[in-house]
């Protein structure tokens, strides 16, 4: 028997209406029955595609309004205790409270647009971290000595009520009970959350007994650390956990995906579980050690289809994996894509942005449905009935490989050409740290922002009128200058010392960039979600890049004129291009980073002969890339760290280069962060209270750094004494001459009051230590280049 499922679908929908209606509770526009109308209506249609391309099972439990994790918290009623919920709230707004944090409240000031007075400490928001090694984010847990668990949300068993009304079978997906508690944080010190595993499996196994009752028979329990080099304590807890399900008498599909599981393979295919899902688009390699592993009567799921990138499926490939695997075993197997669908596209079947060629390569998540129903048609009836779709795709897949639009003779050329010290500045790090100061005269702690400023409605109307053809490029260059120098005005106005542009004319970090160079594609309506109502529309990489021409240099010089304070060119970086793009899968990806570095390092330097002084080259992306195997870690991050410095170490010692790099842990890879060289690195902290900051400090990075000091996706206004609190927790291991001050992200999403507000509370922070340690600020000044 062959079965086909899916371990996730993406939640946002086709047209964003989850988003759209997230921002729209969010501003009061619609009330929670509201919100949850659109929840069902996206669930409804999802399941239905699920469906009508014959899956098995519709799969219940992969939609969020923010996050999965998040509705484990309420689901095993571990929300943090910190928030004070009395239990009587609505769960929407203890949710979206985890999600937002609790807004500052203050006693009005004159003047105080939202900014001045007393400010009260709130709460923030859960921190947010990558999953995996994925560009979506989670909200991290937080577990103590205190933390309890029981069953608190009906919304699952709701939500399979909803499925089996439409007349669905399901299968329920879960995060596991070792997942869950890996993936969060001890707020205590010297607490290991492991213990808390005694305590949370029995809520597990009664959540179970009532999927049962309610009539589910199969639920995938997601183990991805099984992937992980995990410490022998957690690993050693798999079986004693996995014993204790077994007595809620369910059917669990354990599933696996991200990374091979290596020394856990033994262990994943012994314990007492129904079924095993594996990735054989990353872990490919393991599935003949998986086949003698596992006994015969567990159910084996194969993820043939990759889950994470947007290429068309090799049917032919698929079906020699396939075949002989189902052969052994006896004729019964589940085939479905490697991990959740969570992270490509809906849909990319009928994107009018691409043409008919490119789309034909191609498959967004309900493209992937139909390649799982294709697949197993053939294995079950033979290619005869299905030869005109196995030839259409053969011809795709056979027209890519051999296209002359995926090779550039130029580009490969410039490679093998590229010096060895091509990756190197001309001297060390203290020579250009004085020359920079000698030519800024910057205050102590600097202060700065990331990049971007509010996209207000009148920037996105301008952009959309401006892609439709209804205004000109004229116009819209006016508009969007008009728009700059009202940046640079409210940056001057708050007293920043390094301002930005503001970034008015760019869409996205990275689409922007990709619509300049050669050898990317965009999509119309591919998007992806990123954390909450952030969605992101990743550009297609599908050959050889190169920069045609300059890409930002005409708008931060016209910035800089507005202004005698240095103004940063903003770039994004090669690895974060990579990584946040859908990337071509037929040449090495350090390849592919050390071509798009040559692109951005044409613009770096076409930005310094302009005058520039502060350049900053954004790599939030570099630890996402890391392998999740430690073993393989080196290599990725020679080439990644190469890549940078490739595009960067072109400049004179006096300009100044930085970086900025935000949700992730890089206590373990500071190393290679520091032999990025980059004068500046600016970090998000301010959601783990400056906890980055340790590792930092005992690792003694030699160059400047910038720790966020305020979250910029909370609505949440700290004031300038909880943002002196986190600076003098970070001046206590950062010599202070090397500290920036700085939010922790760019401020695209928010809006003008609350943006000017909190700059405003930082600045003062700022201010406050520079007198707190009697460090006169001098005028920002710029020198000739």
């Amino acid at each position: 028997m062959i079965r086909t499922h899916i371990l996730g679908f993406p939640r946002i929908g086709a047209q964003r209406e989850l988003k759209f209606a997230l921002e729209r509770f969010w501003r009061g526009e619609i009330d929670a029955d509201g919100l949850e109308a659109v929840g069902r209506s996206l669930r409804a249609r999802h399941w239905a595609l699920q469906r009508e391309a014959g899956l098995d099972f519709v799969t219940v439990g992969d939609f969020a309004f923010y996050d999965q994790v998040a509705n484990h918290l309420q689901l095993f009623g571990c929300e943090p205790a910190r928030f004070g919920f009395s239990g009587n709230e609505p769960e929407l707004a203890r949710y979206f409270t985890m999600a937002r944090g609790v807004a500052a409240e203050h006693q009005h000031g004159d003047g105080c647009a939202c900014g001045g007075g007393e400010v009260s400490a709130g709460q923030p928001a859960l921190e947010m971290t990558k999953w995996f090694d994925t560009n979506y984010h989670y909200l991290v847990p937080e577990f103590s000595p205190a933390t309890r668990f029981a069953l608190a949300s009906r919304r699952l068993l709701a939500e399979v009520a909803e499925a089996h009304g439409l007349g669905h079978s399901v299968k329920v997906a879960l995060v596991g009970p070792l997942s869950l508690l890996w993936l969060g944080k001890e707020k205590v010190d010297g607490f290991d959350r492991l213990s808390l595993l005694d305590a949370l499996l029995p809520v597990y196994a009664e959540l179970l007994t009532r999927l049962g009752a309610a009539g589910v028979q199969w639920v995938q329990v997601d183990e991805p650390i099984l992937g992980l080099d995990l410490p022998p304590a957690w690993a050693q807890a798999f079986e004693r956990a996995y014993a204790a399900l077994k007595a809620a008498d369910m059917s669990l599909m354990l599933a696996t995906y991200f990374s091979p599981l290596q020394q856990q393979l033994a262990l994943a295919c012994r314990l007492p579980v129904a079924g095993l899902h594996v990735d054989a688009v990353r872990a490919g390699d393991e599935l003949a050690a998986v086949l003698e592993a596992l006994p015969l009567d567990r159910e084996l799921s194969i993820g043939i289809i990759d889950g994470r990138n947007i290429w068309r499926a090799d049917l032919d490939r698929a079906l020699a994996t396939l075949r002989p695997t189902l052969a052994r075993r006896g004729g019964r197997l589940w085939i479905a894509p490697s991990c959740s669908l969570l992270h490509v596209p809906l849909s990319l079947g009928q994107d009018a942005s691409l043409d008919a060629e490119l789309r034909s390569w191609l498959a967004g998540a309900a493209e992937k449905l139909d390649e799982l129903q294709l697949i197993k048609r053939m294995l079950v009836e033979g290619e005869t009935p299905v030869r005109g779709k196995l030839f259409a795709a053969r011809a795709a897949v056979a027209a890519r490989a051999s296209s002359p639009r995926v090779n550039n003779s130029a580009v490969a050329a410039r490679l093998a050409a590229l010096p060895a010290d091509a990756d190197q500045r001309r001297s060390a790090f203290s020579e250009r740290q004085r020359r920079q100061r000698e030519r800024l005269k910057l205050p102590a702690f600097p202060t700065t922002t990331i990049g971007s400023f509010p996209q207000t409605p009148e920037i996105r109307a301008a952009r959309a009128a401006f892609k439709r053809g209804a205004m000109s490029g004229a116009d819209y260059q006016a508009a969007m200058r008009r728009e700059i120098a009202d940046a640079v005005r409210r940056q001057e106005a708050l007293g920043l010392d390094v301002l930005v542009h503001g970034e008015a004319e760019r869409n996205d970090m990275v689409e922007y960039f990709g619509e300049q160079l050669e050898g990317f594609a965009f999509t119309a309506n591919g998007w992806v979600q990123s954390y909450g109502s952030r969605c992101v529309k990743p550009p297609v990489l599908f050959g050889d890049v190169s920069r045609p021409r300059p890409m930002t240099v005409d708008w931060t010089v016209h910035a800089q004129s507005l202004t005698d304070r240095p103004m940063k060119g903003m770039l994004t970086g090669p690895i974060t291009i990579l990584q946040w793009s859908f990337v071509r899968d037929d040449q090495p990806r350090a390849t592919t980073a050390l071509q798009i570095a040559l692109a951005v390092r044409d613009e770096v330097m076409d930005l310094e002969a302009a005058g520039i002084t502060i350049i900053q080259i954004d790599e939030p992306a570099i630890r996402e890339g890391l392998p999740l195997r430690r073993a393989a870690w080196l290599d990725y991050l020679q080439w990644a760290a190469r890549a940078f410095r490739v595009s960067a170490s072109g400049v004179q010692d006096a300009t100044q280069i930085h970086t900025h790099m935000c949700y992730s842990e890089f206590n373990d890879i500071l190393p290679e962060i520091a032999a990025m060289d980059a004068d500046v690195i600016t970090i998000e902290t301010s959601r783990s209270d400056m906890e980055l900051l340790s590792g930092f400090s005992a690792f003694r990075y030699p160059n400047e750094i910038g720790p966020g000091v305020y979250d910029i996706h909370s609505p949440r206004v700290p004031g300038s004494d909880e943002m002196l609190r986190l600076l003098h927790k970070a001046a206590a291991v950062i010599p202070p001459r090397n500290l920036w001050v700085n939010p922790d992200c760019g401020l695209k999403t928010r809006g003008w009051p609350e943006t000017e507000a909190a700059l405003r509370q930082m600045v003062a922070a700022a201010r406050q230590l520079r007198r707190e340690l009697a460090l006169e600020p001098q005028p920002a000044a710029v020198q000739a280049a």
